[in-house]
């Protein structure tokens, strides 16, 4: 019996703690994606957004590429937008197993925001930034 008591107990106690390891909140996630990603991206370690954040400073990029095709800077929204695309592949395909929780969406959002961030498009509170990304392309 007591034998029984104490497996029970042991069994108790482990399904306790795969609990609390799964219990992570979806920004602790996002967080440790980012992480994970700043070797493959280059960008600053300390720069950890949420997937918010990270979709905010995509939109910031993509309405920046926006206005610049209509301003007829179609050829350097291009250059940008390869230069994104070419950081994001030259970390490799492979997702970090930290990301592995993320949707397919959010995984994407915080991968090229780190990307932005890897390349020198951000200011000091990680927003993207359209001078510097202007700068980093030599004009």
């Amino acid at each position: 019996m007591r034998r029984i008591a104490i497996t029970l107990l042991a069994t108790c106690l482990l399904l306790a703690g795969t609990a609390v390891g799964c219990s992570k909140s979806d920004d602790e996630k996002a967080k440790d994606c980012a992480t994970a990603l700043t070797e493959r991206t280059g960008s600053d370690s300390a720069d950890t957004p949420t997937v918010s954040e990270a979709e905010e400073r995509v939109d910031a990029l993509d309405k920046t590429l926006a206005s610049m095709v209509r301003s007829g800077y179609a050829g350097v929204a291009k250059e940008a937008a390869d230069a994104v695309e070419k950081k994001t592949k030259a970390g490799g395909k492979s997702r970090p197993e930290a990301c592995e929780p993320l949707s397919e969406d959010n995984y994407n959002a915080l991968l090229t925001a780190k990307t932005i961030g890897g390349l020198g498009w951000t200011g000091k509170g990680g927003e993207f930034d359209k001078l510097k990304m202007v700068e980093g392309l030599g004009g």
